[in-house]
């Protein structure tokens, strides 16, 4: 079901000196974080880290599954034979902290007093399973091998490889593992590929000892050449569009993919008040507006920065325990997180994603802004000027926002009305404007 954003979680305030240290710029911060655009915002939003240096590889897959426990079935395309030794149970709250702390975010700033000198504010950045013989004869028939097999947390673990996709299809029927139909013609290529298979099911007596009510994360280390995220398989039981968001954490900079176009989402644009109250709606809007216009089989940057910091923080940089948790196995003191987003289907990515790391560290964020105007009573010279100003950056925000939503001009513009800047009247006798 979907989910708005989540209210306040915190608010960090920065006295405002002046009026140009006020001014929005990318990667300063002068005003109040307000809104997170996370991943509850959207329907059917899988999330996946990967911590990758070099050609080694920790992948923390997120289950949101939420049907019977005993229905639930995990096959993953790995590029290696997985052993027990690398696979571990995670806790989501690390995939939760990412998402708060990488999720595009609305920020306000308040106009100082036109009045004011002016003063320059300096920038601040700041036990295994059971399995007879017949069992394994039976796999050996289909031409199916049970490479490892064991129980980690709650989850009992296969790594199957395949000579043909008709027989792995047959053996995990046989064996109540309730794939989709069409799962045949989509196992044919990984088998191709000589990939084998992490298949999970949810052991009930191992899920009942623990102190979790849901499913936690499952993390997989291995070493490969081969920098790609299976996702062919997750859209055969799949009812439209889906969301993935993925988490790329890397010691050098940003990942992007190579087999489908990387781009950035609109950014540091000016909106009007009332967006305050409709964060989530906007949000949502937009993404599906610049998802149409980019063609709809791209993937969308939301944040890309160095771990040590943030500019304004949606949430506290993630500690060093918490970036191990999440897979980093190298010096915490180097890591740069990417945030994709894509919005899939089988027509728009029918391959797997791809990726490569780069050394590039240009910092970027989905970031909205308010602006709220001077709401004191101006008596200095420059009282025209800035409510003419005020006024053009006003309309400025009316027409961005309805150029990022698409929304009616209109029914914009009425609701603009009601937060638009309303000068205090100077003409009184200063008595009355003292004494009120």
């Amino acid at each position: 079901m979907m989910q708005f954003a989540r209210k306040l979680i915190g608010i960090f305030a920065i006295a405002c000196l002046a009026w140009l240290s006020c001014m929005p710029m990318a990667g300063a911060f002068c005003g109040f974080y307000v809104a997170k655009a996370d991943a509850n915002l959207f329907n059917r939003a899988s999330q996946v880290i990967i911590a990758r240096e070099g050609n080694r590889t920790i992948l923390t897959m997120a289950n949101d599954y939420r049907g019977d426990v005993q229905e639930f079935a995990l096959v993953v395309p790995v590029p290696v034979v997985i052993k027990k030794e690398q696979v571990r149970v995670g806790n989501s709250r690390i995939i939760n902290r990412l998402d708060a702390f990488t999720a595009p975010r609305l920020v306000e700033y308040f106009d100082p007093d036109p009045c004011a000198p002016i003063v320059l504010m300096e920038r601040t950045m700041s036990a295994p399973m059971a399995a007879s013989r017949s069992k394994e004869d039976r796999a050996s028939s289909l031409g199916v091998t049970i490479e490892e097999k064991f129980t980690v947390g709650e989850y009992d673990i296969l790594i199957l490889s395949a000579k043909e996709s008709a027989g792995l299809e047959i053996w995990l029927r046989e064996n109540g593992y309730k794939i989709p139909v069409g799962a045949r013609e989509v196992l044919r290529p990984y088998i191709r590929d000589n990939m084998k298979f992490f298949v999970a099911k949810v052991n009930l007596q191992e899920l009942a000892k623990s102190d979790s009510q849901f499913l936690r994360p499952l993390l997989i280390a291995y070493e490969s050449p081969k920098f790609m995220l299976p996702i062919r398989l997750g859209m055969l039981n799949a009812n439209g569009d889906q969301d993935l968001i993925v988490y790329l954490l890397s010691p050098t900079g940003r990942a992007e993919l190579t087999n489908y176009r990387t781009v950035k989402i609109p950014t540091d644009t000016n909106l009007p008040l009332f967006i305050k109250q409709e964060f989530a709606e906007f949000y949502k809007a937009m993404f599906q507006t610049v998802h149409q216009r980019e063609g709809r089989n791209v993937a969308f940057v939301e944040y890309a920065w160095d771990m040590a910091s943030c500019d304004p923080c949606a949430a506290e940089p993630l500690t060093p325990q918490e970036l191990k948790e999440a897979g980093v196995f190298w010096d915490t003191n180097r890591v740069f997180v990417t945030r994709l987003h894509l919005r899939y289907n089988r027509q728009t990515f029918p391959e797997d994603l791809r990726f490569r790391a780069t050394r590039n560290q240009e910092l970027f964020q989905g970031r909205y802004v308010l602006n709220h105007p001077f709401p004191g009573e101006i008596t200095c010279q420059e009282k025209s000027n800035y409510e003419k100003m005020v006024r053009r950056r006003q309309e400025e925000e009316i027409k961005n926002l309805v150029r990022l939503t698409n929304w009616n001009i209109d029914e914009v513009r009425r609701k603009a009305l009601l937060t638009q800047y309303k000068p205090v009247n100077n003409d009184r006798p200063f008595w009355e404007r003292i004494w009120k």
